[in-house]
């Protein structure tokens, strides 16, 4: 390993690899494609697959070259690009469809594990081309393999848009039901936002921002285990403690990636971005943020003291990270994603975590309600309600939030949905039966709040 590292970091860092299931979860490209407008269609897919080719052709190669080289696990290869919703609306297209169809060849071109970007931005409101756009989103997860979808309905700055929150719940279903021999997985590509970030590259949300540049590299780096095993001998430490031992593991961690960050960085003659210090767990045991809140002291997830553990974890990840590289992003912290997390799926299984625990949890953690299976006759207004709920604490507090929510065709509490890979599998979590639908068909902004105001 080179210099970057000191001789302590590469031994530590050997031991992570070998015994703590320490990986770079992704090094994602992120690519603009605000030079591929065009009023003609054929002229924009042309563009932007011939763009792709050129940038990321060697980005697969180069990223096991450093794994093969340095013995740190690369999970995933990814691209980013600018929101299509931004890029095709000249075109005049009743479906954007083809695009997501473009997207997908072009990843696959290149060998990439996802490509997202399938994405739109109307927190505020919605063009006639973004309607067009949003009711696309679901034949399209559904044609693509790889694609992923992202929609930002509310921001602190603006409030929550509920028309858009209102047509998402609806989306969702729909994508869901055109992937019902898959469990629903088309919803498990898609995700909505309140305070979406620029450089986030982790799927199914990443998108490359209008405020970055041509081409960037950005890394998200994964470490449940790792955080386990170096609190798991800390039996009656006090929260000091416990939080200055994670926040020294989080820095190992980061300063990991940033090494490959650096490398794919020059070595693909890219701009470096960002490293997303995220505890995104895998469902392998072991590698799980639940396990690390059962550490520190609960019997088990969704306990009571749940969320004050959470929020510990949170910022010590965030402060080591920080402490690590001045180009930390994304969406650093801890993911409680519970298809992908062993210790949340069985916390799930016994009962001890609900859809309210975790709602609660969100407004602690890095992103939100993350890859949860309802029952597939959920109706779309309360899908809808529970993605308001979700906007409110982002917009109320300032932070990144997001919904991503299964509705599993065809199932009900009691029965498991199956989406292989790192997208796991859940058990279908009830969902509160009162009806919202009142509220939801109000319409119109719910206003951003005071402290929004802060020019």
């Amino acid at each position: 390993m080179p210099a970057f590292l000191t001789t302590n970091e590469i031994i530590s860092t050997i031991d992570m690899v070998r015994n703590q299931n320490l990986d770079v979860r992704t090094i994602t490209m992120g690519i603009s494609l605000l030079d591929c407008c065009d009023s003609d269609p054929k002229k924009v897919i042309s563009k932007m697959k011939a763009k792709i080719a050129r940038l990321a052709r060697d980005l697969v190669r180069i990223g096991n070259d450093i794994s093969d080289e340095y013995g740190i696990p690369i999970v995933n290869k990814r691209i980013s690009v600018t929101p299509v919703s931004l890029i095709t609306q000249s075109c005049g297209t009743d479906s954007y469809v083809p695009f997501a169809k473009a997207l997908d060849e072009a990843a696959k071109e290149v060998g990439v594990d996802f490509i997202g970007g399938f994405s739109a931005l109307v927190h505020k409101g919605i063009t006639e081309g973004e309607s067009h756009f949003l009711s696309s989103i679901p034949e399209a997860l559904a044609v693509t393999d790889l694609v992923c979808s992202s929609v930002n309905v509310a921001s602190t700055r603006s409030g929550i848009n509920m028309d858009a929150v209102r047509i998402m719940g609806g989306i969702i279903k729909e994508s869901a039901a055109l992937t019902a021999k898959r469990d629903g997985i088309g919803a498990a590509k898609l995700v909505v936002f309140a305070n979406a970030v620029e450089d986030n590259p982790f799927m199914a949300g990443a998108f490359h921002g209008t405020g970055e540049g041509d081409c960037v590299i950005n890394v998200g780096v994964s470490g449940p285990g790792v955080v386990s095993s170096a609190i798991e001998h800390m039996e009656g430490a006090s929260f000091d403690e416990l939080a200055e031992q994670i926040k020294k593991t989080a820095f190992n961690i980061t300063r990991v990636g940033e090494l490959v960050a650096r490398e794919a960085s020059r070595r693909l003659g890219v701009r470096f971005g960002i490293v997303d210090l995220s505890l995104a767990p895998t469902p392998a045991v072991g590698d799980s943020v639940a396990r690390i809140l059962e550490l520190m002291g609960l019997e088990c997830c969704g306990a009571h003291g749940t969320t004050a553990a959470l929020a510990l974890l949170n910022d010590a990840v965030k402060k080591g990270g920080i402490m690590a590289s001045s180009h930390v992003g994304g969406l650093s912290g801890a993911f409680i994603p519970v298809s992908e997390d062993a210790g949340m799926i069985n916390a799930v299984r016994n009962g001890t975590l609900s859809l309210n625990k975790l709602e609660a949890m969100t407004s602690v953690c890095s992103v939100g309600l993350d890859m949860i299976a309802i029952p597939g006759d959920t109706p779309a207004d309360v899908i809808s309600a529970i993605i308001a709920d979700e906007m409110a604490i982002g917009v109320v507090n300032n932070k990144t939030t997001a919904c991503r929510l299964i509705p599993v065709p065809g199932k009900g509490v009691g029965d498991e949905a199956s989406f292989g890979g790192l997208l796991g599998g859940a058990p279908i979590i009830p969902v509160n039966a009162s009806s919202p639908y009142g509220f939801v068909q109000r319409g119109g902004i719910i206003p951003a709040p005071l402290h929004s105001q802060r020019n």
